[in-house]
Parts: C-alpha cells; structure tokens; sequence
C-alpha cells in the first residue's frame, strides 16, 4: 500500500485520537449549567459544530485571529438559536471553554489500543492546529502522551496545517525523511494534502464523513490500522 517503508507515524490530534466532539458537548454542558444559560445543549450543537469548522478553515487560512474565533463561533450560534446573551458573557464562556475542555478526555474508539499497537514498531508523534495551551492538557488528561516522541503545534511552527513549514518543523524534530513517514489525520485538506505537499505518505481517518477522494486510501475506524501497518 505505502511506497516507501515507514519508520514514523504522526497523528493529528482532535477528531483522529482525541474525541473533540463528545468532549466539546460535555463541556458546553457544563459551563451553560454554571452560568444558567437558558438553550437547550442539542439544537445549540446542531448550529454549533458547522460554524465552528468554518471558523477553523477561516483561522488556518489566517484570515481571523485566535481571539475572533472563540468569540465569533459563539456569537454566531446563539444569534443563530435566538437566544439572547451578552458580548460579556459569551467572552466570560470562551475563556471556560477553553479552560474546561482539556479535562475531559474520551478518545475516538480503539485509540489506546492502535497506539499499543504501533509504539513497539514505530516512532509516535502529534501534528495539530490546536492552541498549545490545551493540548497538552488533552495528551496527558487522556493518558496517552507518554506514546509520542515529538508534539508540533501550530502556535509553535507560527503557521498551520496544511501549511508545509508545520510538517517540516515536525519531521525536522523526528529527524525523520518524509518518504518514511505516514501522517494519519481527519483532515482531508489540512492533514491529508499538507501532509502530500511535504513528501510524507498519508491515510485518512475520514471521521468527519468527507467527500470520497482517490488521494489516498481511507479509514473509518481507527482499527482498520492493524490490517495496515
């Protein structure tokens, strides 16, 4: 399947490994409860969760900044769900999210055990988009950062994914060549063609159900790994 023999394994972080959405519902759950906010958790998410992977695209593509993008996804929902809540407390509800959302830590199905699985055959590392703030935070509240050599965020490559310099930065780190390496993400553009971009080989853990493509082969289910590395 792969064209090269693969020493290093690099995952992305949240919808690969990390379950963002339960953990982002059980969070919203909390802080809407702590500060009686009055709408109900289901039909926020439902507006919620598109709205937020298009502010995501607009932050890789560094057309907003960080402080946009937690405020913006907010105000647009509750305008969205007609529930009426002030500038200053949607700014107070972006700082608890962000604060309580590392500590929750479900992971996608069978992510303990794929990792179990590859650690004694192959170098693994972390490449994400993520505020460095919180990552580590979701790593270790998870237990699964002692499975990673190197752990590149975007904040410290100043630039995201799909942008080369990050998947640079990171085989740099590992000391790795790109022909050796497979990235594994949810992704389609930022893990799947950024990953291509820096020579590195690539499978798509299609989580999010994204569009089919021939660029490489996909998987649903993180266990599918085993019939392929």
């Amino acid at each position: 399947m792969f064209e090269h023999p693969i020493t290093d394994v690099f995952f992305d972080l949240d919808h690969t490994l990390w379950d963002f959405e339960k953990n982002s519902a059980l969070t919203f759950e909390k802080i809407f409860q702590e500060n009686n906010v009055s709408v109900k958790l289901e039909d926020f998410l439902e507006v919620y969760v598109p709205i937020n992977l298009e502010y995501w695209k607009l932050y890789r593509e560094n057309r907003i900044e960080k402080s946009e993008l937690r405020f913006q996804r907010l105000r647009r929902t509750f305008d969205a769900v007609g529930t009426t809540v002030s500038d200053d407390l949607i700014h107070d509800l972006s700082l608890e999210y962000i604060a309580h959302l590392p500590s929750f830590t479900h992971l996608m199905p069978h992510t303990v055990t794929i990792l179990e699985y590859l650690l004694p055959k192959y170098r693994l590392h972390i490449i994400t988009n993520g505020f460095q703030e919180v990552q580590e935070k979701k790593l270790k509240g998870s237990n699964i950062h002692h499975f990673f050599d190197q752990i590149i965020n975007s904040e410290m490559a100043g630039v995201k994914k799909p942008h080369p310099y990050i998947f640079e930065l990171a085989l740099n780190k590992a000391n790795v060549d790109p022909v050796h390496t497979l990235m594994i993400g949810d992704s389609f553009e930022a893990d799947i063609l950024g990953a291509k971009t820096a020579r590195m080989q690539v499978l798509h853990f299609n989580s999010n159900k994204e569009s089919d493509h021939g660029e490489c082969h996909t998987i649903n289910n993180l266990i599918e790994i085993k019939n392929i590395l």
